[in-house]
């Protein structure tokens, strides 16, 4: 892909591309007013409103439509800031780029439809405009690399990806569980590629935003989406998760912007250290992993000649609690020992399966 670096259109250096405004445009006053008040930040590169709002049942505020881009036109002359909107058809695409929109996104769940995506595209074909892509609400790599691929393949040079985390069925405090290793697959899938973290969508809760917004800096993303809304207690949208202009100020005061690499000689040759040690630990680990591979292809073979299961529950749950029970005595979390077992016990059922598959 053609990917044209952020510092090359927006941003200087290898700083973050700071996104911030209100769920919602809800008026032209709270626009306006919450637009001067991010100016003042200095910080805030792109002035972001929601124009048009997918609901999941009827009747909720749905955005005000046209009549609010004519603002966010306002937010362009008055205050200088360039802005960025959600489209998620053709008209809306239209619309957008008639009132000079300067950068568009394509919601989580436009991402997860083909056919949006591509109508979106075919609008597109021929402009040089940024186009922002979120990924989809459920954790699918091919939808998400297929909406940038989409926009890639009509001419869109200036791209990037938002992570705003992805619909978990189980018990999170997010709102949206980040998963960070779909982000992580992506950039390394497409490394040319920016990717932006959305901690308003991650959170749902303003409290958790610091945690999350820290954690993607930390991964070397390359910006933050964060919501922001002059007085979040009467938001028509996501009222919990919006930051007053003054709460963003202080949290982007408080990030630590760290760098992907050092200058210093003896850092440098420290890390090399670190990182020969690491490659002969895991060095080992695949040894005693095809070791590990060894013996279960034998255990494979014994149950096919005695017909046995491959499935052993009460096996399975010893595996659980013993490993996890070492781990915890060496520091380890159970968590992370918890998901180490769990993908040896697939490899061990998939070796075992084909095994019993021979003739």
């Amino acid at each position: 892909m053609n990917i044209k670096a952020l510092n090359t259109w927006i941003t200087k250096d290898n700083e973050p591309l700071i996104i911030a405004g209100p769920c919602g445009a809800e008026s032209e006053e709270q626009i306006m007013q919450t637009a001067k008040a991010l100016l003042e930040i200095n910080k805030i590169k792109l002035f972001r409103a929601g124009i048009w709002k997918p609901r999941t049942r009827p009747n909720a505020f749905e955005g005000v439509g046209e009549p609010g881009l004519v603002w966010l036109t306002k937010v362009q002359k008055q205050f200088g800031l360039k802005t960025t909107v959600e489209v998620a058809n053709a008209q809306h695409t239209e619309l957008a780029l008639k009132h000079g929109v300067d950068v568009l996104w394509i919601g989580a769940r436009t991402t997860g439809n083909p056919f949006s995506v591509q109508e979106i595209a075919d609008v597109l074909k021929g402009v040089d405009i940024p186009v922002f892509v979120k990924n989809p609400i459920h954790a699918d790599m091919q939808l998400w690399l297929g909406a940038i691929e989409r926009f890639s393949n009509s001419g869109i040079t200036k791209l990037a990806a938002i992570h705003r985390g992805f619909h978990y069925a189980g018990k999170t405090k997010y709102r949206n569980k980040p998963l960070w290793e779909i982000a992580i697959e992506l950039k390394t899938l497409l490394p040319e590629l920016p990717i932006i973290c959305d901690p308003s969508h991650i959170c749902g809760n303003r409290e958790l935003i610091p945690g999350v917004a820290q954690k993607a800096l930390d991964l070397d993303m390359n910006g933050l989406m964060i919501e922001s809304h002059i007085d979040p207690s009467v938001a028509l949208s996501d009222a919990q998760q919006q930051l007053t202009p003054s709460a963003l100020k202080e949290l982007l005061d408080q990030l630590i912007y760290r760098k992907t690499s050092s200058q210093n000689p003896e850092c440098l040759d420290k890390l090399i250290q670190f990182r020969n040690m690491i490659d002969e630990v895991d060095d080992e680990l695949i040894n005693v992993l095809k070791k590990r591979m060894t013996i279960i292809e034998q255990i494979g073979q014994y149950k096919k000649e005695h017909d046995i299961t491959i499935f052993q529950l009460e096996r399975w749950q010893e595996i659980l609690r013993t490993r996890s029970q070492w781990a915890e005595k060496l520091d380890i979390p159970r968590e992370h020992t918890e998901k180490l077992c769990q993908l040896l016990h697939e490899e061990s059922i998939r070796i075992q399966t084909e095994i019993m598959n021979r003739k």
